[in-house]
């Protein structure tokens, strides 16, 4: 195919990615980087006590004909190959849904895992690991912004958040890898035929394979950068080429999102960062329950209902035979708010065998209620987020003795419009990081991550982590 009559979006995005400097990122981007790495981390601690991690890391061993290599499991400081530890690192990230949600998805999944690993084990600097997790950030943003369903389309039908993923973990390391821009065109092209297809498989099933995805999605990012760094032909414009790849993710394509606000804009600063263990949609009506039951000092055996006004579409799900998954559970606004009613105490607590199971959760659980108004579709709720602002949700909770008290909220804590400051996101990282590590230890993380810009050679990231043999 000539490429002469081609748009040159691809070349655009890839001399991006190998240009940018950390000296030409604003000071708030730099410090947004900083709090989204700790968090990410920490809700990948927070999640060490779950089976499934702990059979993450032993499977990655196996994977990796065992321990040993150039980059680190973050909950066990042991050490693997680069897109080993990026698959295990990305898993554990998304294990407890903890980490954020940009426009379409969870790039802090990919983008901070491959960032730390391609940086530990090519001993780069802070400076360097901040420009790579910076430049696929952007570049996630642009592309599956680019790529969305049309207006009003059903997620259960299989939306692409698992495709264009692998974008979210392709440019860090590919910057990283030194890869120039021809490189990182090819990267970004190796990284179209790796992507996974859209499907609704996993939310249709409720399965905790969906965690695996992000995972999977991230290591074979960092894969398509590794294989071009040792050599392939051709590949170029991906994002150009009719039917390469735009077109097969939607009948709504618009490139130009592409190249948009490039030399003007960092869409860092778009992502919201999770406040609760739970799927975005879950995320302000929780909020709000858990605020009330702090201002009115209400426990479970005060509550006779609890109604959220209006509910959202695929996420009024109860169980009232127990929860199968933790996904199923995460995705479920009765569950997740009759767990922060019994357990106030957010983390991997919630979500134990025994937990979704609970007998006195699942009756909790059966008394939230969806509210009259119509539901808030998921394709409504994104439109309104990729918009700048966030869907209003009302709560209603009456008490066994007569009481009703009523709050209302869109932006909660961790949206873009009402981020965690410092302070907020080191106490949270304190409690996130209490499942392997002291305070002591905790507070190294902190003082490495939030000066991590002073940071010469990555490679002493290891020794700050939890050390075990797995199981």
């Amino acid at each position: 195919m000539t490429t002469s009559s081609l748009s040159d979006y691809t070349k655009k995005l890839a001399d991006y990615v190998v240009d940018l400097k950390y000296d030409e990122i604003p000071t708030e981007v730099i410090e947004r980087v900083k709090i989204m790495t700790l968090h990410t981390i920490g809700v990948s601690l927070a999640a060490a006590p779950l089976k499934m991690t702990k059979d993450v890391a032993e499977m990655v061993k196996e994977m990796n004909g065992g321990a040993g290599g150039c980059s680190s499991l973050w909950t066990t400081g042991e050490m693997v190959s680069t897109v080993n530890a990026t698959f295990a690192n990305g898993t554990f990230a998304d294990m407890l849904d903890w980490e954020d949600c940009a426009w379409a998805g969870h790039p802090l999944s990919g983008a901070i895992p491959a960032g730390i690993v391609f940086a530990e084990a090519n001993k780069k600097s802070g400076k360097e690991y901040l420009e790579a997790v910076v430049a696929g950030f952007e570049v996630y943003q642009r592309v599956s912004m680019a790529v969305q369903p049309p207006k009003g389309f059903d997620h259960m039908k299989g939306w692409g958040l698992c495709n264009w993923q692998i974008f979210s973990s392709c440019v860090p390391a590919a910057k990283l890898l030194n890869l120039d821009g021809k490189q990182v065109s090819q990267a970004m092209g190796m990284a179209c035929s790796l992507s996974a297809i859209p499907n609704n498989l996993a939310h249709a099933t409720m399965s905790d394979s969906y965690n695996y995805s992000m995972g999977a999605a991230a290591q074979s990012g960092a894969m398509s950068s590794l294989i071009t760094k040792y050599g392939i032909r051709n590949l170029e414009h991906c994002f150009d080429i009719p039917y390469a790849y735009c077109e097969q993710m939607t009948t709504e394509v618009d490139r130009t999102w592409l190249d948009r606000r490039l030399d003007d804009h960092f869409y860092t600063m778009d992502i919201l960062l999770k406040h609760w263990p739970a799927n975005m949609w879950v995320q302000t009506p929780v909020e709000i329950v858990d605020l009330m039951l702090k201002e009115h000092k209400l426990t479970a055996d005060d509550i006779e209902e609890i109604i959220v006004n209006p509910p959202t579409v695929y996420r009024m799900g109860c169980r009232e035979d127990g929860y199968t998954s933790l996904t199923e559970a995460q995705f479920s606004m009765p569950y997740v708010i009759a767990a922060i009613i019994l357990d106030p105490i957010p983390g991997a607590n919630w979500y134990t065998d025994e937990m979704m199971t609970n007998p006195r959760l699942i009756d909790l659980a059966k008394r939230v209620k969806s509210g009259s108004d119509e539901g808030d579709t998921l394709s409504s709720s994104f439109e309104a987020y990729q918009s700048g602002s966030h869907p209003m949700k009302h709560v209603t909770i009456r008490t066994k003795d007569g009481r009703e008290f009523k709050k209302s909220l869109a932006n909660h804590k961790g949206h873009p419009a009402n981020m965690f400051t410092r302070d907020e996101i080191c106490d949270l990282f304190m409690h996130e990081a209490s499942t392997v590590f002291s305070r002591a230890e905790a507070q190294k993380m902190i003082d490495y991550v939030m000066n991590i810009e002073s940071v010469d050679d990555f490679s002493g990231f290891n020794q700050l982590l939890p050390k075990s043999t797995g199981r």
